[in-house]
């Protein structure tokens, strides 16, 4: 711009300097008009560096700028009087532009992240070679570790390796510490050209287990008419001829052996009546009617009913649950006696291995509870001799002790999810022994709490 500014002026001035030169006027005047004439010439080419190359320097800064993201710039001079003002008003419209969609895609981000966190269900992100590279809360909750040991693992490592093989939209079973289903979403998408998989998983074992009990209550509706219709009768009518034959004259062994078999059809009638109850009782229990329930006073009350083995209370958080707290304490005595049994079977083993009686200060049961982030979570743990298959546990009328029915932990179970909870079975590491965890939700009282407050 100067050497063009320079050719410009420089041939006026050597024209002008020699007519100067050439007039009759003293040399003072002649150095005097030539040194003005140059003063002129330089301020007026400082005046056109200022309009022109000034403008067109801020403009490539404003656009080096707006190349590093940084839309804080603005050009100066942005007025439609020439053509560097209109092109300064058109790199300042698509500064204010570019800084309005980045805007909008930061808002769309955080909003995206806090969906995907808020979102109950794990998600999942992962890379060409299988690392993971996004995880949400839900996640990190399944996979009970915190994201910075996640992130980069391969999904071998996580124990995901099923989810990222597996059809799309297909039951799979994860064992983390329980054995739920899960339905699993797979789906493709990019970040900086290079695709990536997104796995989105949804435990649908209690959905299942919903389906199960509604065609249990379906075809109990049948066969419980068909049976209660029957087995009355035979009851009535087997009991009628075991009384009738003492006066019926038959040889003592012929009445002994019609008194056996009217004995043994009585006896399988009045167990298959049983049975038929249990299975109307774990068919039919009725929703929940939730109130404010103390969960130390009821837990406190509960260890107190078990008389047979000593259960050691370790007091959590006094927190108040909105439950029904007569479901609540049939479910933990239901689960007490199933430790306290435990306990005594194996109490009763080691009798008679080694002639000892009474029982070992180790063999009691532990009930306890505390507060993990908005769940109340109650541990009852047994030294018993521990679960020979666990995967059998919740099985309904599946049971190892003779006396027993096998709907107790059904039941139990059927108790914690109705609260929108959960029960996990589990053998002990530390010793010998069973666990049992009952998960309830804290946040559904904390919000009644608060809107009681509010009234």
């Amino acid at each position: 711009m100067t050497r063009f500014s320079v050719l410009l002026v420089g041939p006026g001035l050597l024209v002008s300097g020699i007519l100067i030169w050439l007039q009759p006027w003293s040399l003072q005047s002649k150095l005097i008009l030539l040194g003005a004439e140059l003063l002129g010439c330089l301020l007026i080419g400082a005046a056109l560096h200022d309009h022109i190359v000034r403008p067109l320097q801020t403009l490539a800064n404003v656009v080096g700028a707006l190349r590093d993201e940084d839309y804080s710039f603005r050009a100066r001079l942005a007025i439609p009087i020439d053509a560097l003002g209109e092109l300064s008003l058109e790199v300042n419209a698509l500064a204010d532009l570019l800084a309005k969609h980045r805007t909008g895609a930061i808002e769309a981000t955080a909003l995206l992240q806090r969906v995907v966190e808020e979102v109950d269900i794990p998600i999942f992100a992962f890379d060409p070679a299988n690392r993971l590279r996004l995880v949400n809360s839900a996640g990190e909750k399944l996979l009970q570790q915190p994201p910075a040991q996640l992130v980069g693992k391969t999904g071998s490592d996580l124990g995901l390796e099923t989810c990222l093989s597996c059809e799309n939209e297909s039951l799979v079973e994860l064992h983390f510490g329980t054995d739920a289903r899960w339905f699993v979403r797979r789906s493709s998408f990019r970040q900086q050209g290079i695709p990536h998989t997104l796995v989105v998983l949804s435990d649908v074992s209690r959905a299942l287990r919903e389906e199960e009990r509604r065609a249990w209550q379906r075809l109990i509706r049948v066969l419980g008419h068909e049976l209660n219709n029957s087995l009355a009768p035979i009851k009535s009518i087997a009991g009628s001829l075991n009384a009738r034959l003492s006066g019926s004259g038959i040889r003592t062994e012929e009445q002994q052996d019609f008194e056996r078999g009217l004995n043994i059809i009585e006896s399988r009638a009045a167990s298959l009546n049983r049975f038929l109850q249990g299975y109307r009782q774990l068919a039919q229990m009725p929703p929940p009617v939730s109130k404010k329930c103390s969960i130390s006073v009821l837990a406190k009350r509960v260890a107190a009913v078990e008389t047979r083995v000593p259960v050691q209370t370790i007091a959590g958080p006094d927190v108040s649950l909105f439950a029904d707290p007569d479901q609540l304490e049939q479910m933990l005595i239901n689960l007490l006696r199933n430790a306290a049994e435990a306990v005594l079977q194996l109490s009763a083993g080691d009798t008679k291995s080694n002639g000892s009686k009474g029982m070992n200060a180790g063999q009691q049961i532990v009930l306890s509870w505390k507060a993990v982030r908005e769940d109340m979570v109650i541990s009852i743990e047994d030294s018993g001799p521990g679960l020979m298959n666990p995967s059998n546990a919740f099985v309904p009328f599946y049971t190892t002790k003779p006396e027993g029915s096998g709907i107790g932990l059904v039941l139990s179970r059927q108790i914690a999810e109705a609260h929108g909870g959960s029960l996990e079975l589990s053998n002990r590491t530390d010793q010998r022994g069973c666990v049992v965890r009952v998960t309830l939700p804290m946040k559904v009282a904390q919000a009644r709490d608060l809107a009681s407050e509010l009234r």
